[in-house]
This record gives C-alpha cells, structure tokens and sequence, in this order.
C-alpha cells in the first residue's frame, strides 16, 4: 500500500498500485476486480483517487504503435503523455488539434476528462478528434469504439472519468501547422463588459483565446490572449529554463496577505507587456510546465479547484456575482482563468466543454471557510444553469451534479461497476 494524492494535495490516503503494463494483458490484469485506471494523476481532485482501494497504472502503455505523416493520423497507447506526441509529430508539421494548460497527462486520462484547450470555439474539445478507442472492461469485454461505431460508447466514455472501462489504445486525428510556432498577442481589460466585447471579437480571427484575471477586486480586469499558428524560419528554440519548487512551505504562499499585491504587480507588469510577439507553443500553450512541482506552492494542506461554465445567457450576471463573492470573502484566486467556449455541444455524456463562458480559479484550502465559499459560488452556478468540471472537483454536491448533468442516467448504463473512484463513490454512490 502507498499513500497517494491528486495534483490538489487534499488528501493522502492509502492504494495498491498495480502497473498495466501491455496492452494484450490489460482484460487479464483487471478481469472481475476492483480498481482504476489512472494515468499522470493531474486531476486536481478525486477523479484520479480509490481511497484504500487499487489503483490501475497505464503510463508503461507509452507505446507509439502506427503514424501516418501524410494524413496526421497517429494510433498510440493510452500512457502516452501529450508532451511525447507534441515532441514526435510537431517537428514534422503536425500538433494535437486541442491541448489543456499540461502537457503531462496521458492520452487515456485527456480523452475520460474530455479536456479543452485555449481554442474550444474553433476546434471543440479533445474528444472531437477521437477517431477511434478500444476500452477494456472488467468482464473480459473488449469494445471499439468512435464517433462511427458504437456511439453511445463512445459517449459515454468521452469524459466519463475513467468509469467505463480501461481505455488501452486511441487513434487521434492531429492538425497540420506550419510550425511550432505562434503569432500571439496581448491586451489588458478593465472590466468584465470589456472582456465580453475583446472576446466576441477575437473568436473571429483568432484560433487561440483565453484570459487572466484578477480575482482580487471585484473590478472585472484582466489580461486577454490570443494566438494563430504561424510559419517563422530562421529562429531557435527557447531554451527551456524550468524552476523547481523543492519543498512544502508551512502554509500556503498564496494567502490575504499576499493575493493583492501579486495579483496586482501581475497585471501591471503584463500590461506593460502588451503587443504583438512570436511565441513557441510550450511556452504558449503550458506556462505552469516549467514550475516545476508549482502545487507545493499552496502549503501542506493543498488546494480546490473549481471550473464552472455557464450558459451565454446568463453568463455575464453569474461571472459578475462570482467574482463579486470572491472578492467580498478576501480568499482569491491567483490562477483566475476566464474563457469562452463556442456553440458546440458537450460530447460526451459527462463531457464538461459545452456553450458558455468558464471561470477556473485555485483556492487554498482554509477548511470550512473555504467550503462555504464555494458553496455560494454553487449557488450562483446553479441558478444561471451551469456545471462543474468533474476533472477537477473535489467537494461538489451530489445535488448539484445531478442537477446539472442531465445525461446521467444514461451514462450509468454504460458504467463498469468494477471500478471506482472517490468521485463516483461520492457522486454516484458507488
């Protein structure tokens, strides 16, 4: 048994860890047994947890099996992590259509998360790109499964937690792009009405968007990004110069005393900063990559992640109640992320990328002050008709996931009741 966290550092409890090793054992391994599959463990809750269970461990499933250059379509193990892909497929004009904020999660954990990217309004999510998946289930079954065949599988395993089956092998369809590259620009807002407006605006002409923002003051300022792909010769790659948080502070370093003034210097920095600029797509697309061990930061306690999104209608007067709420309590969010999503509907029956604006913010955990905090933001996500992202929750009321998640019921047709998680436990029951 060893004691294992998610990447909130919430919690510690005791797993037995059993590596999947091959993906030709995988039905043998976990046939008629209890467990998880889990990957990098970058969930930031319980997604990724079996509390005194077992852990199923795919990242020796890190095998490249086929890829066709000439029509980017690239078949590989599950454990293989999105950095290998970029790494083999990017030098030869080719990158992964949609990538979250780390590269270091596995194929099997981006697909049961069902991740996003900076670019959900012109490429959807990652599943969108999902050509094909074979799932292994704990009664021997093997199933294939795509946008073509099996769909109802393939939806229900899209976004699904991991609660379906052991995801082995997934065929991806990659997109071309002139390089590794990226035109990119950046703008300071004062206000949320402001970022509504740059935000409708750059979904036209810009594949890439999101924003930071400054949870600190219920002023509604922030920082807006964007980025295309773009052809550049002639320019060498960075150096990448990664700094390593070696040890657990006493107590979170993101604190009332420290959030304002950051937050502040941050904005007034990048808005000094702000302009046109060549920019390659690790340090575009992954900042937080090169921090290394950056969770420590957040002290011996760990931190909640909360990832709501909300409908367009409602959007504006629910981003402004919860960032009215955030400041009123004094606790913030340092990693305030404000984007849009497009007018795609969600994927998978679980999946968390639907139309609407999404707000993801970091707060230290400071116990039940903390927990009522985010139970106002419930509240006001409730009421606007929005969602919590299941990735990256670790305190959601039941009745609120039920509420919000109307494929449910569908999706526990397709569960695997061999496997569990502190998610499912607490969530669906078991």
């Amino acid at each position: 048994m060893k004691r294992v966290s998610s990447w909130g550092r919430l919690s510690a409890d005791q797993h037995r860890l059993t590596s999947l090793a091959d993906s030709e054992t995988i039905a043998e391994t976990i046939r008629k047994k209890n467990g998880l599959p889990i990957g990098n463990q970058r969930s930031y809750g319980d997604a990724c947890l079996n509390p005194h269970g077992v852990l199923w461990q795919t990242l020796k499933l890190d095998h490249f099996i086929a890829f066709e250059e000439s029509n980017g379509r690239l078949i590989c193990e599950a454990g293989v992590l999105l950095k290998d892909i970029q790494r083999l497929v990017v030098p030869r004009g080719w990158m992964l259509p949609v990538t979250p904020g780390t590269q270091q999660i596995s194929v099997g954990g981006a697909i049961s998360s069902d991740v996003h990217g900076k670019n959900h309004h012109s490429r959807g999510s990652f599943g969108d790109h999902v050509v094909q998946l074979t799932l292994v289930r704990t009664s021997g079954e093997i199933i294939e499964c795509g946008p073509q065949k099996q769909t109802d599988w393939f939806k229900a395993t899209v976004g699904g937690m991991g609660l379906t089956g052991v995801i082995s092998v997934a065929e991806i369809q990659l997109l071309r792009v002139p390089g590794p590259w990226l035109e990119t620009q950046m703008l300071a807002y004062e206000s949320l009405e402001e970022f509504f407006a740059v935000a409708d605006v750059s979904a036209t002409n810009w594949e890439h968007t999101v924003s930071w923002i400054d949870c600190s003051t219920s002023k509604g300022r922030g920082i807006f990004i964007r980025g295309n792909a773009t052809e550049v010769t002639e320019r060498a790659q960075p150096i990448g110069r990664k700094l390593r948080i070696a040890f657990v502070p006493p107590a979170s370093l993101i604190n009332r005393l420290t959030l304002r003034p950051a937050t502040a210097a941050y904005y007034h920095l990048k808005k000094r900063q702000s302009g046109t600029a060549i920019e390659h797509y690790e340090s575009f697309f992954y900042p937080l990559d090169n921090i290394l061990g950056w969770n420590k930061l957040y002290g011996p306690r760990g931190f909640y992640q909360y990832q709501s999104v909300i409908p367009n209608q409602n959007s504006y007067l629910a981003t402004k109640a919860m960032l009215d709420e955030i400041a009123r309590s004094g606790q913030g969010s340092f990693l305030s992320v404000l984007k849009t999503f497009g007018d795609r509907p969600a994927l998978g029956m679980l999946s968390f990328p639907q139309p609407g604006v999404t707000l993801a913010l970091d707060f230290p955990n400071q116990g039940d002050k903390t927990l009522k905090l985010m139970g106002r933001l419930d509240a006001i996500v409730k009421e606007a008709g929005g969602c919590l992202y299941l990735a990256k929750d670790a305190r959601m009321p039941r009745a609120l996931f039920e509420a919000s998640y109307p494929c449910l019921h569908e999706f526990l047709r397709y569960r695997d009741l061999g496997i569990s998680s502190g998610l499912s436990r607490r969530l669906m029951g078991t």
